[in-house]
């Protein structure tokens, strides 16, 4: 189902007071993995009604196709809007192997988002740490997230990359 985008989620409006101070707290860790499965986990069964603010930065929901399986893949991921564009980081919290979504829309750059309950077709673009705009687009990720990629970035020798997906109503659902 598409629905507009919605504008709260991620905008200049801030995330629920004790998840943001959490965060803001834990950082540069990233938060515990069953947390994490759990935020994924309530966030896609509440239809987005629980959890794009529950981490203390904003998150979304991205719906991917396997490249090897061909199955579908949902992924809760931090996000920033670059005006009409959603940022994304590839950092697998500094691992040196890129994460599975990214490969997977790397393979697929038709997407599904799920910013709340909102829901849209978009069009993924990566961004290299050669491009012009990375440097402003990495200091909006990291601020974002407290610091956090930044942290990931000092883990790794691979460049993060960066992704901005577009909104396009004529791209199938993935």
């Amino acid at each position: 189902m598409t629905k507009g985008i919605d504008l709260a989620v991620g905008s200049e409006k801030l995330p629920p007071l004790v998840p943001r101070t959490m965060n803001r707290l834990t950082a540069p860790k990233s938060g515990p993995p069953a947390m994490l499965r759990f935020h994924r986990w309530i966030y896609i069964r509440s239809d987005g009604r629980v959890g794009p603010g529950m981490l203390g930065a904003w998150t979304l929901i991205l719906h991917t196709v396997g490249r090897k399986t061909g199955q579908p893949r949902q992924t809760a991921l931090v996000f920033a809007r670059d005006g009409e564009r959603i940022i994304l980081a590839a950092s697998n919290d500094g691992k040196d192997n890129a994460p599975a979504w990214f490969l997977n829309l790397c393979a697929r750059p038709v997407v599904e988002v799920q910013v709340g309950r909102s829901r849209f077709s978009g069009i993924a673009t990566l961004i290299n740490s050669t491009d012009a705009e990375y440097p402003r687009l990495w200091e909006l990720m990291n601020g974002t997230n407290n610091g956090r990629y930044a942290s990931y970035q000092s883990k790794t020798s691979r460049p993060i990359p960066l992704v901005a997906i577009v909104r396009n109503a004529e791209a199938p659902v993935a």
